[in-house]
């Protein structure tokens, strides 16, 4: 008789991570890229209880109320409680990296979880311009979703 044996792969969720990702900010776009980042920062509220903000950055050149509806139809299906944010880009001097900024220095968060690539056309490109930016210039942690 063989006996059979049960391997999990990760263990059940710790104080240390809740305690360290209590706020996660989520920038959205509409890309592949930033719905996938919304998928895993579900998945990071189910396990660790996280407290979840979406924020999408109307630079005029997107479908706000299309990624809206794509972003809530996810959040139904998860079954999670998440904020909406929308800010508009109103001058010149501002950009959609200065209002992730600004999102995340008023916010308080914990934790910025991005897709890798926004509507960048080419494949080639592995990382956006945007993405690096907050990277950069955030002063908390971030995780890029490819």
């Amino acid at each position: 008789m063989r006996e059979v044996i049960k391997m999990t792969y990760y263990r059940e969720p710790t104080y240390s991570i809740s305690f360290m990702f209590r706020r996660v900010l989520i920038p959205i776009d509409g890309s592949a890229g930033s719905l996938k980042a919304l998928d895993v920062s579900l998945d990071f509220a189910k396990r660790y209880g996280s407290k979840l903000t979406v924020l999408i950055v109307n630079d005029k050149n997107l479908e706000v109320e299309e990624i809206s509806e794509e972003v809530r139809s996810r959040i139904r299906k998860a079954g999670i409680e998440v904020n909406i944010k929308i800010k508009d880009i109103r001058n010149s001097n501002e950009s959609v990296v200065s209002k992730i900024l600004e999102e995340i220095s008023e916010g308080s968060y914990d934790l910025i979880i991005i897709g890798g690539r926004g509507r960048t056309i080419s494949e080639q490109i592995v990382i956006g311009s945007t993405v690096l930016s907050v990277i950069i210039n955030s002063p908390v942690s971030c995780m890029v979703i490819r």
